[in-house]
């Protein structure tokens, strides 16, 4: 599957209901020997910002969730290997940043500081995508994703 395939892929899962992060880490999933269930439990509590306290983006800790299978250290003392995943989650969280304007789930959606947080997800309507901006950050996500993958010559 090429990056277009997985970006698409991202996008139509999250139409079907799964979360922003289930969206971005399921259409990757295969890549890192993960069967899809696996990825949709693994991912299933970042969505809506971090379990829908509107936090960090949850497509972007799907993101983040991702750089970790590829690159996170397995060695508790190696300093380098978490330094290196960390500079790589920085520089992700950045281009995020830049593209959306924010990287807090909140901000993204334009809520006010005082709503809130419920865990009862929104019935996925008409009127719900019609007023998120979540399928565009699932997008955006998956494509930064799949562009690090590439220029890294694993894609």
């Amino acid at each position: 599957m090429n990056k277009e395939e997985r970006v698409a892929l991202a996008v139509s899962l999250f139409k079907e209901g799964y979360n922003c992060s289930q969206s971005v880490v399921a259409a990757y999933a295969d890549m890192y020997g993960f069967s899809r269930e696996q990825a949709l439990r693994m991912s299933a509590s970042f969505g809506g910002g971090i379990g829908r306290m509107r936090e960090t983006c949850g497509a972007a800790c799907g993101m983040f969730l991702l750089a970790g299978l590829q690159t996170g250290a397995t060695d508790g003392a190696d300093r380098e290997g978490k330094a290196a995943n960390y500079a790589l989650v920085q520089q992700l969280a950045a281009r995020f940043k830049e593209e959306n304007g924010a990287l807090r789930c909140a901000d993204l959606l334009g809520l006010a500081k005082t709503e809130p947080v419920v865990s009862t997800p929104e019935a996925r309507t008409g009127q719900y995508y019609a007023k998120r901006p979540c399928v565009k950050m699932v997008e955006t996500a998956a494509r930064i994703w799949g562009d690090w993958l590439e220029k890294e010559g694993k894609l």
